[in-house]
């Protein structure tokens, strides 16, 4: 292979590097996403129709006397599957993600054994009351900031 020949060959490689390069650049600057404000996706989640939204939340701030006067204990176990995810509900049952709620009416808050509470649960102190119970799962978060 002479020299002339060996231009021609590299000048090719070199000529087709040059043009994928600059297709790559072109088609970066013609399809570039645009970087969004807040990071993540929205995901928007549609309750089952066959649940119903939590007493306290469907009927606002009523009064725990007027929600317990309304009780219905159907209902009642249709309300708490999601929460069965995390605790159990079975006297001498296990810890799960959550402790326990077997008698947790009259019950010191953050008491039952070999479960780890967070520092705000431990910190509120007291007994679970109805009405205790009814402020704590309107809104968790906020009436005991930290919880978990």
């Amino acid at each position: 292979m002479d020299s002339f020949e060996l231009n021609k060959f590299l000048g090719a490689i070199l000529g087709t590097s040059l043009v994928v390069t600059a297709v790559n650049i072109a088609a970066e600057a013609i399809f570039t996403a645009a970087t969004p404000a807040k990071p993540g996706f929205a995901v928007a989640a549609k309750q089952p129709e066959n649940q119903q939204e939590p007493a306290a939340k469907q009927q606002g701030e009523e009064s725990i006397a007027t929600l317990l006067a309304s009780a219905n204990a159907d209902r009642g176990k249709t309300d708490t599957k999601v929460c069965s995810t995390c605790h159990s509900f079975e006297k001498g049952g296990p810890n799960m993600v959550g402790p326990n709620l077997w008698g947790v009416v009259g019950r010191q808050r953050a008491s039952v054994p070999g479960y780890d509470y967070s520092p705000a649960m431990k910190a509120k102190g007291g007994a679970w009351t109805f009405d205790e119970l009814n402020k704590f799962l309107t809104n968790p978060r906020t009436y005991i900031a930290g919880t978990r």
